[in-house]
């Protein structure tokens, strides 16, 4: 399996504590998933993609990235290799235009149903496929699917991304999760496009937070407001980060669900979708304190 990190803020934000610095740092849990690594973070709109086969935390150019990234949308993850060899070509996130993508999770006995599932992708978008990975796979599925609403190279609004990771997540199960199946699918999903992020929760963990116990840049900011460090009245956040594991400091971390899927907007209006509303309702939320 393997471990993401995502990051959305009203203001770009160095990242180097979540990816290096915290007690459980990206880099640091690189230990544990050493089969390459890969940072996305949008500059004027467009993302810069940097990946390596090699360990995190002993890679130089990790280090280096970590340290100079600042940026409004970041994505991380780092990789122990389930499905498809140790290559940089397997590692995540991956790109398509606007669009970043990271996986954990596994599809059992892959092999199997590969075929199937990459007929299920449109054949302008399958022929971008590139590795070996089961995470791959998904995320042209994803493209797929959210070009029904429209050209990729569009602003989609998040809840045509939400409805198309859903239908993915339907597709794959479908496909992968019948009685030949070992084991269920493991969908854990990330996506953006640099304005809007959304990520569910597919039986691997994950955990969201947007504001902090206190900020330590309350006095200085000029974007410091109530949601900064208490759940948001109105709606609307300033941040909104996703990881595997809770990093330490001053965030709140809130672990989701099983089905559950939360993101952001253009404007940092936060959605979500299941958890402990209806599955089938779209709705603004406010994190329990």
């Amino acid at each position: 399996m393997c471990r993401l990190f995502g990051f959305r803020s009203v203001i770009p934000s160095q990242v180097h504590r979540s990816l290096l610095r915290a007690d459980n740092a990206l880099g640091l849990q690189s230990r544990n998933h050493p089969d390459g690594w890969g940072v996305a973070h949008y500059i004027d709109g467009s993302p810069h993609l940097i990946r390596s086969s090699e360990t995190a935390l002993s890679d130089n150019l990790f280090h280096r990235v970590s340290g100079v990234v600042a940026s409004e949308t970041v994505v991380a993850h780092v990789r122990k290799a389930t499905q498809g060899p140790k290559s940089v070509l397997n590692c995540h996130p991956f790109q398509y235009g606007r669009w970043v993508f990271a996986h954990n999770g596994d599809i059992p006995d892959f092999g199997r149903c590969r075929e199937e599932l990459i007929q299920q992708i449109g054949p302008h978008i399958r022929r971008f496929i590139l590795g070996d990975t089961d995470s791959e796979v998904i995320f042209h599925l994803f493209l797929s699917e959210l070009s029904r609403y429209g050209p990729l190279d569009r602003r989609h609004g998040v809840e045509d991304i939400m409805d198309a990771m859903s239908e993915t997540t339907r597709v794959v199960r479908e496909i992968t999760d019948g009685p030949d199946a070992p084991k269920p699918a493991l969908l854990t999903l990330l996506a953006t496009n640099g304005t809007s992020m959304v990520a569910t929760q597919g039986g691997k963990e994950l955990y969201w937070s947007t504001y902090k116990q206190r900020c330590a840049d309350r006095g200085s900011c000029s974007y410091f407001a109530d949601e900064c460090e208490a759940p948001s009245k109105t709606g609307f956040v300033n941040h909104l980060v996703f990881s595997s594991e809770p990093l330490s400091g001053e965030n709140v971390w809130i672990p989701m669900v099983e089905g559950e899927t939360i993101g952001v907007d253009s404007r940092m209006q936060l959605l979500r979708r299941g958890g402990e509303t209806d599955v089938a309702e779209l709705s603004v939320i406010q994190e329990p304190a």
